[in-house]
């Protein structure tokens, strides 16, 4: 019997060969591969250190923001909002769509919250075990129970 799912699966996997040495340095990867998809493009991203843009507007202005000028992404009120070290903008995008975009600082901490944890200013202990993060621009909000190991695991805690 021959499983399609199967095979699809097994398309889908790629084979990965690390070689660590001093010989290496700066690192480099090279892909072999029969096609370029989206999934391949974004890995070229993320190992070229690149993050893709993000469109926000000001009033009636679109702007674009690099994901490393962006302090949190949260949905308040049906909105995605995001912030900067001292602006808030509004997006049309959904919370998932820019967390896919914005890179690897960001981290979800609540259900409508991103933070860049590059801009972590500190943490304090809340009621009932729950962890308060604060940001080097003011911003502040809890983390909730669902996303708290994760949290913790990123930051090694």
């Amino acid at each position: 019997m021959y499983d399609r799912s199967n095979k699809r699966e097994k398309e889908r996997t790629m084979k990965v060969h690390l070689e660590i040495g001093k010989e290496y340095h700066p690192p480099s990867a090279v892909i072999y591969t029969d096609r370029l998809t989206e999934d391949l493009q974004e890995v070229i991203r993320l190992l070229e250190g690149q993050r893709s843009p993000i469109l926000v507007r000001d009033h009636e202005e679109s702007v674009i923001l690099q994901p490393g000028e962006i302090y949190m992404i949260r949905v308040e009120g049906g909105q995605t909002l995001v912030y900067t070290k001292t602006k808030c903008f509004r997006s049309s995008a959904r919370l998932r769509e820019i967390r896919s975009e914005a890179g690897a600082d960001f981290l979800q901490i609540s259900k409508q919250t991103l933070v860049n944890l590059s801009y972590l200013d500190r943490l304090e202990a809340g009621f009932g075990g729950s962890l308060l993060l604060k940001l080097k621009n003011g911003l502040s909000d809890y983390v909730s129970r669902r996303y708290l190991p994760d949290f913790k695991r990123r930051l090694g805690i």
